[in-house]
């Protein structure tokens, strides 16, 4: 038996930077500081934050008056941010440039008056986020079925964006029926679907054909990391999300020659770790890394965290 190893795969620029605003701003500030929401879609990331005096929160009115909040990855809708200024608190930003981008291009649609709609799944809290740039104007679909459904007021002033973790191939989808509808509807200059996202994805594409079987590290609730699993099973194969290596059954192994491991944007290559420790224990597989594309980009900390 094979372990396979997709690359890349794991921690993008975005989560990495998110996490390194949490603990420096620990260290700068102390303990507690409140989170918005997850940072990132992950289990194991947050219990360690948590550990070293991150206190999650659902809504702002759960942090202390002047207290020191910190935005997820995901982005928040202005509403958020004026409910902050209103209560005093000193926030940092970790929003993913990527997201910002998406932000940035809602705004400057609906300031030259058109309507926008959104590709992506709703109840995400970066589609809250990306909904909330504007009071009005935005409409969301997540299926190529809804855009027959979608009622504009304005079709020839129409503009599209999307979630930066869908699947690219099912964005496509939803793209082409957007313009198959509506024919002058003009998109972002460039894809917001993120470069981790699509890398990932295509990495997943390359490992399908060659296992039998695909494991996928990350958290339910990591949309990215969902996506992996959903690619590779678009491409006939077995696949399971895990959040950590206790999750893996044996009899998932059971007559499988080649076994793919991939990671979401959110997971730590540590859990991937422990996913190969725990297939080789049970199967005695060795390890194959598989070639993919390189990855250097990096987003800097906000400047008041960089001294």
């Amino acid at each position: 038996m094979q372990i396979l190893l997709a690359n890349p795969r794991g921690f993008c620029a975005g989560v990495e930077r998110a996490i390194a605003i949490v603990e420096r701003v620990l260290e700068k500030f102390g303990a507690p500081i409140y989170v918005r929401h997850e940072i990132v879609h992950n289990k194991f990331v947050c219990d360690d934050l948590s550990a070293k005096g991150a206190v999650f929160i659902k809504e702002l009115d759960e942090a202390p008056a002047g207290g020191t909040v910190i935005f997820s990855a995901h982005g928040v809708s202005k509403a958020v941010r004026d409910d902050a200024e209103r209560r005093g608190l000193k926030v940092f930003d970790a929003t993913c440039p990527l997201v910002t981008k998406v932000h940035v291009e809602v705004g400057k649609m609906r300031k030259a008056a058109r309507e926008v709609v959104m590709i992506g799944h709703k109840g995400h809290p970066e589609v809250e986020g990306t909904m909330g740039q504007s009071e009005g104007g935005m409409y969301l679909v997540e299926t190529a079925e809804d855009v027959g459904r979608l009622e504009v007021q304005d079709p020839g002033q129409l503009s599209f964006v999307t979630q930066t973790t869908l699947s690219v191939d099912d964005a496509r989808a939803v793209i082409e029926a957007l313009r198959a509808r509506f024919p002058t509807i003009q998109g972002p200059k460039k894809d917001d679907i993120c470069y981790a996202t699509q890398n990932r994805q295509d990495a997943v594409k390359a490992l399908a054909e060659q296992c039998d079987l695909v494991i996928v590290v990350g958290s339910p609730n990591s949309s990215n990391s969902r996506r992996l699993r959903e690619v590779a099973a678009g491409r006939g194969v077995e696949g399971y999300l895990v959040d950590e290596a206790d999750e893996i059954d044996p009899l998932w192994l059971a007559d499988k020659a080649r076994i793919g491991i991939t990671a979401g944007a959110s997971a730590p290559e540590v859990l991937v770790g422990q996913v190969i420790e725990r297939i080789q224990a049970l199967t005695g597989a060795k390890v194959q890394q598989l070639p993919g594309a390189d990855e250097n980009i990096s987003f800097a900390l906000p400047r008041e965290l960089l001294a």
